[in-house]
């Protein structure tokens, strides 16, 4: 059994699988080191792995030290070509993306959607990484109206998508939804027309959100990163 954890900007991801399936899932907003031996009760660990985008606390360190995790670093190998000037300057999370996609989808043409904090886009060609977008993601859109204006208020996401707004509270909830969603349909109009074999494929937190608000049909995966990084647990190992 394989330990692998994803510790984000919001949530904590944790799975367990076997070879390439998925066994149980957890997610969190503090990782600590009960919590994970909780989350594996009798499973025998063989390998671990653990991406962070944040500072290693003294609990991270200790799951790090009692597994002998594979940290997610600049000393890990990857099995695929990234073309970025620094890799070290990819955010961990698009990596772990980026490779569960080349993994699903051998040899064609993606577009990865992380709809979660940020909204980040990147694209593959032929199982090579090309680049990407690093934009706002929804509740950093509504944060950002509220904190640089002097009266908007504090939004929220909300279910039913309004066209137009009859109030200041709904015309942000319709502006900051919409504008989001014409972004990325756009986007994978573009991407559709420029590319054959194609597969678009979303993840993040609101990926299922997104999925049925697009006019643009995309698979979501809640679990992409973690599929990445398995596989990079793997080619390490």
């Amino acid at each position: 059994m394989k330990l692998v954890i994803d510790i984000g900007n919001t949530l904590v991801k944790v799975a367990l699988f076997e070879k390439k399936k998925i066994i149980k899932t957890i997610s969190f907003e503090n990782i600590t080191f009960e919590v994970i031996k909780c989350f594996i009760e009798n499973n025998k660990i063989k390998n671990t792995i653990v991406s962070s985008v944040k500072d290693y606390s003294t609990e991270l360190l200790k799951i790090i030290n009692d597994f002998n995790a594979i940290v997610l670093d600049q000393n890990v190998k990857y099995p695929v070509k990234i073309n970025y000037n620094n890799i070290n300057d990819l955010g961990k999370d698009r990596l772990a993306a980026i490779i569960g996609a080349i993994n699903l989808y051998t040899n064609k043409n993606i577009l990865i959607l992380d709809i979660g904090t940020c909204l980040t886009i990147d694209l593959v060609n032929n199982n090579n990484y090309l680049g990407g977008r690093i934009s706002p993601g929804l509740d950093m859109r509504y944060k950002a109206l509220n904190k640089f204006t002097a009266k908007l208020p504090l939004c929220e996401k909300i279910s039913k998508n309004l066209k137009y707004g009859n109030s200041t509270l709904s015309s942000i909830q319709s502006g900051v939804q919409n504008g989001m969603i014409d972004e990325i349909d756009a986007l994978i109009t573009e991407f559709k027309q420029e590319n054959k074999n194609n597969i678009v494929i979303a993840t993040g937190g609101d990926c299922f959100f997104f999925e049925k608000e697009l006019k643009n049909s995309i698979f979501a995966d809640q679990f992409l990163v973690l599929r990445g990084l398995n596989e990079i647990l793997d080619f390490n190992v």
